[in-house]
């Protein structure tokens, strides 16, 4: 096999594998963001609403991507200056003190756009019990 023929073929591989890992499905949803429960308890006079308040780390460059929540979710921001970005809209940039209320079925994303501080802040979903998560969209 002769010098470019080696090169092609290597470049094809290079570009399958380029291609591969590119797939939405081999890219995590969350990358750096650790959530954690802080409340999750059912809601005084109702059969089937859970109240969720959840603290959300996001590391330098952490990224959570598109995805919705059946119910509504109020982001309140502690620190750091995460963006958020609505499908068809553009991003905004948050600051601590802020708070965002996310409408239920709306796909959005957000992510740390800082490489060297983090960000924090706290999610509150009141919804039926056991729909109050993230569901991925493609």
């Amino acid at each position: 096999m002769n010098r470019l023929t080696k090169l092609i073929l290597f470049g094809a591989a290079l570009a399958a594998s380029v291609a591969h890992a590119q797939d939405p499905k081999d890219i995590p949803q969350k990358s750096g963001v650790t959530p954690t429960d802080l409340i999750v308890r059912g809601v005084d006079g109702t059969a089937n609403l859970d109240f969720t308040v959840i603290d959300v780390k996001y590391e330098p460059g952490g990224v959570n991507r598109r995805h919705f929540h059946p119910a509504a979710v109020t982001f309140y921001v502690v620190s750091g200056t995460p963006v958020f970005q609505q499908e068809g809209k553009e991003p905004i940039t948050l600051k601590p003190g802020d708070s965002l209320l996310v409408p239920a079925g709306t796909t959005h994303s957000h992510w740390n756009p800082s490489k060297t501080e983090g960000v924090r802040w706290l999610e509150f979903i009141v919804a039926e019990k056991g729909k109050g998560r993230s569901i991925r969209k493609p």
